[in-house]
């Protein structure tokens, strides 16, 4: 039985004025008492734009290296290589041992024992630098091995499937190859090195895509992109070389071995990223990151703990009380992914759906896949919209702000590029951003066509599942809104690339109209947004509902941003627009009034559920709206709806249910999807459709949660909309205008309410439960 508490305005001005309790994030800390068997079984550790997976595996110790932006020839994303490390005499061996990732201090750490010796291994990542450090401490002498390893001491021909890891995907050329990394001792350290050569996968594609004429002003991300580092440490020097093979891989190894016995050992792995003219400024920034290093060794790692102790500060769900209960298995995943996620807080590249910087040796995910570990599926630079807006939304409520940067600055980059798309094959202005789209802002090369029609629009994706799927980059327009709206963020860096993707959409769909007949608009005045595509499910649309509830969305927040942000000729402009934008098709399924997907459409390609986006991520129908009953009629009736449901991978389900307030179906959904992954690391969930980890999966589940817990429409703020009373939790998480929510529920009741600022408190208007 359901029933709604509404709490008088008088109890929320007045009532639940407790102070709220300090989070314990430790709590949620990892620990591990035995040995990993392999890398699947590793534990994320990371910091900055930096990601390790750490394992110990028959007494060593090792972790790979994954950075923000370390795309080679063929815009693979790279690992940096992988570190070994052995203690003599060895605590690793047949002791006691404990694994343990630290949340409240972003690390991870390993104790061993053994007839005695006790030593104790901390891993961390300067969040404000590329640096790894190693710190070793023993209660007695140890001496200490550390081996920089790489398979890509040769060049490696790319088999077929081994394509879908960069941008050639299935279409891979004959002997298309990873080209090798130059490694070599420098001293007593150890340098490794990669430096694209010409051509790439960026030359391929623009000749292809029949651009060459703008060729010289395009971004090319992959041009001079130099990346690497240098693994160093006191009292170490150079020891050979060594080779081995691990798992299906060939490996060549570099060591590094202590001068002598002490109590403590120190390695750092200092890593660059840069698009340099020559090689020698490259090695100079890295020189110069090394210098760094040194000068702020006595600060960097109270800074970083600094730093991630303000991030749990900032926002957390905790669920349950019992670390046995699913609840609180829940809570403890849903912080897990979030620290996976604040790992690339600060990267050159928005963290990837499929893996993110955490993915290790392929056959873990899928056994026919036996390739190096750089192998993820998806691609390296290849962008999924659909599927990372999934991994950004959850940054509003948890109020990372700082962590969406990335994502923005991913598309002013390319900015230019899109909006040289649109005027090169159509003539027009605005930025043409496609489904499946490399980080230089084309289409990818397999996914554009290889066997496309001779006079087939060059424009155009010649590929069931994308022609005409242009609308995801309104969902981050939306979210770059969304920052000024909930954090008062200054976003005029942005409007350049919103204005500019609403002008394709307005100039785009007059100039296909024109096309067809002499008129550009419908006798309403309406946009015919033909052909079109509700997501990558409804092809050859017209009018998509999820375009119309993506354009009308977006128009109205630009249009609401403060004064300043717009000229009146601006403001002028995007309402005439507003006007033209054509109203959502309703249909009736089962008798009963449904949001339809489209007015028309001629297949079903894939398995998305469009109708349900007005009511996420657009907003205009949910929870405390208008004609809530046509949109809960469509969860309930829709054919397509009922069908698809689910909760793996990029499914939103859980989301649309929350925002519907169907609270049982909101918590089936999103704890299925939060609950343990079934690996070693909970929430390495996947692969789902893409990889594991899967982050788009996490991000679902993240956003479901959120959802459930607080709603906002305008200035109103709904508490537990979705929330079930017999689930106790404890949150704090942001709404717009600067405003944090921290609440606790507990045996059906809530025991505090904080509202800041204080004056935000009447904005509460109501407290919903089951």
């Amino acid at each position: 039985m359901k029933y709604k508490i509404y709490l008088s305005l008088f109890l929320i001005v007045f009532g639940f004025r407790t102070n709220a309790q300090p989070v314990q994030i430790d709590q949620y800390n990892l620990v591990w008492t035995s040995q990993s068997r392999n890398s699947s079984e590793s534990m994320p550790c990371g910091g900055g734009d930096i990601g390790l997976n750490v394992w110990v595996e028959k007494g060593d110790v090792l972790f790979y290296v994954a950075k923000s932006g370390f795309f080679d020839e063929n815009n693979g994303l790279l690992k940096a290589g992988r570190i070994r490390l052995k203690l003599s005499p060895n605590p690793f061996e047949g002791g006691t041992f404990r694994q343990e990732l630290k949340l409240k201090d972003g690390l991870v750490q390993i104790d061993g024992s053994k007839d005695g010796l006790n030593a104790q291994i901390q891993i961390w990542v300067d969040v404000f630098r590329p640096v790894i450090h190693v710190e070793v401490v023993a209660n007695r002498k140890i001496t200490m091995e550390t081996g920089y390893e790489s398979w890509r001491y040769a060049d490696r021909e790319v088999r077929k499937l081994e394509g879908f890891a960069n941008s050639y995907k299935w279409a891979v050329p004959e002997g298309l190859k990873t080209l090798k990394d130059e490694i070599s001792f420098e001293n007593s350290s150890v340098l490794f090195i990669h430096r694209n050569q010409e051509p790439t996968i960026f030359d391929v594609t623009v000749s292809q895509q029949g651009i060459d004429e703008v060729k010289d002003q395009l971004f090319n991300p992959l041009k001079n992109l130099t990346f690497g580092g240098k693994m160093q440490g006191e009292n170490m020097v150079a020891s050979g070389n060594y080779e081995g093979k691990y798992l299906d891989t060939e490996y060549k190894g570099w060591l590094l071995k202590s001068k002598s016995a002490t109590q403590k050992h120190t390695i750092e792995i200092v890593l660059n990223g840069a698009r340099t003219e020559t090689l020698e400024i490259w090695k100079n920034q890295l020189q110069s990151v090394v210098v760094d290093n040194q000068k702020n060794k006595k600060t960097a790692r109270a800074k970083t703990q600094d730093w991630w102790k303000q991030y749990w500060d900032r926002s957390f769900v905790m669920i349950g009380n019992n670390p046995d209960s699913t609840d609180w298995k829940i809570g403890r995943n849903y912080q897990l992914f979030r620290y996976m996620l604040g790992c690339n807080a600060f990267g050159e590249y928005p963290t990837k759906f499929n893996g993110g910087l955490f993915t290790v040796d392929p056959v873990f995910t899928d056994a026919s896949r036996n390739y190096t570990p750089d192998f993820r599926n998806w691609g390296g630079g290849t962008f999924t919209a659909q599927n990372q807006r999934l991994v950004y939304f959850p940054m509003l409520k948890s109020g990372d702000f700082e962590l969406m940067k990335p994502q923005f600055d991913f598309y002013l980059r390319i900015l230019r590029n899109a909006e040289l798309r649109s005027e090169v094959y159509w003539g027009h202005k605005g930025a043409c951003f496609t489904e499946q789209m490399e980080n230089f802002g084309l289409p990818n090369r397999s996914e554009y066509g290889l066997n496309r029609p001779e006079k087939y629009d060059k424009g155009m994706e010649y590929n069931a599942w994308l022609e005409y799927q242009w609308d995801s980059s309104l969902e981050f327009c939306l979210m770059m809104l969304e920052t000024e709206r909930y954090a008062g963020k200054d976003i005029s860096e942005y409007l350049p690339f919103i204005e500019s993707c609403l002008t394709f959409f307005d100039e785009h769909y007059q100039y296909l109209a024109a096309q067809r007949g002499s008129k550009k608009l419908d006798c309403n005045g309406h946009l015919v947004l033909y052909p079109g595509s509700a997501c990558e499910t409804y092809k050859m649309a017209t009018n998509s509902t999820s375009t119309i509830a993506g354009l009308t969305t977006v128009l109205n927040r630009l249009l609401e941003l403060p004064s300043g942000y717009l000229k009146d000729m601006q403001k002028e402009k995007w309402q005439a627009m507003l006007n033209r934008i054509p109203p959502i098709t309703t249909r009736v399924c089962e008798g009963f009034t449904t949001i339809s997907p489209a007015k028309t459409w001629e297949r079903i390609n894939n398995v998305e559920v469009p109708q349900l986006y007005p009511v996420f991520p657009w907003g205009i129908y949910g929870f405390g709206k208008p004609d809530l009953d046509i949109a809960l009629n469509t969860w309930k009736y829709d054919p397509e709806a009922v069908k698809f449901r689910s909760h793996v991978g990029w499914k939103q389900d859980n989301i649309f249910a929350a925002r519907l307030g169907l609270t049982d179906e909101a918590e089936r959904l999103s704890f299925l999807k939060l609950k343990d992954s079934g690996r070693r690391f909970p929430a390495f969930w996947g692969p789902g459709f893409d990889w594991t980890p899967d982050h788009n999966w996490g991000g679902s589940g993240m956003i479901g949660i959120q959802e459930m817990l607080l709603q906002v429409d305008g200035d109103q703020i709904h508490l537990f909309p979705a929330w079930p009373a017999n689930r106790d939790v404890h949150f704090k998480l942001h709404a717009p205008k600067n405003t944090t929510i921290e609440a606790k529920l507990k045996d059906g009741k809530i025991e505090f309410i904080k509202v800041f600022p204080e004056e935000r408190r009447i904005d509460v208007v109501s407290v919903f439960q089951k």
